[in-house]
């Protein structure tokens, strides 16, 4: 069984973005120690014309061979003519208003996100499943979530976008696997999700 993990950025104060979902006030702490960081470890979250402009664009994937992204999200791409932004794995956005896919190599989920997920979990792979965000796809897909990286950047938004959305009762039973901080202020923390006991 793969794991879903929630590869996300996330302020100090717990948005992933301001109100409207902007998480551009992050993209200043991106330096070479942290970009370094992200090129060897998780090559697969940088989207291709990131990839093309760093000059890593053929670095095979480490960590995920799918992305899973909210409607929100995908948007983003959309409205830089970007049908398909992370080409080098399997996409799939979940939107029920999308209709068709703008391009062949993205699958839309319509219906039965949490059964589309188990049956992506289930598959054989070495790699994993990456939940790119947003907050209703993962409050939606929260306990189905193995694994949490959260790149939490030094910065108090106040307000905004929290990381799960409609989630109105705890979600317990993760543990720090590791830490790492960076010379920018940065910390990635990532948790794994308990077995459940019995």
């Amino acid at each position: 069984m793969r794991k879903l993990t929630y590869f996300v950025a996330v302020s100090i104060d717990g948005f992933i973005g301001d109100p409207s979902g902007d998480a551009n006030s992050y993209m200043a702490y991106v330096d070479e120690e942290f970009l370094e960081f992200l090129k060897t470890e998780y090559p697969e979250t940088i989207s291709v014309a990131g990839r093309r402009v760093l000059g890593f664009d053929g670095v095979p994937n480490r960590r995920f061979d799918t992305v899973i992204q909210g409607m929100n999200t995908y948007q983003v791409g959309l409205d830089e003519g970007i049908p398909s932004p992370y080409a080098h794995l399997r996409e799939y956005v979940a939107s029920r208003s999308l209709g068709t896919a703008p391009d062949p190599k993205v699958q839309v989920i319509a219906d039965d996100l949490v059964g589309k997920v188990r049956d992506l979990k289930a598959e054989d792979s070495d790699l994993d499943i990456w939940l790119c965000g947003g907050a209703q796809l993962a409050g939606v897909l929260r306990e189905e979530i193995d694994e949490l990286v959260l790149k939490t950047y030094p910065v108090l938004l106040g307000s905004g976008m929290p990381m799960f959305a409609g989630v109105e009762s705890a979600v317990s039973g993760f543990t720090l696997t590791s830490s790492r901080v960076f010379g920018n202020g940065v910390v990635v923390r990532n948790y794994a999700r308990q077995p459940a006991s019995g």
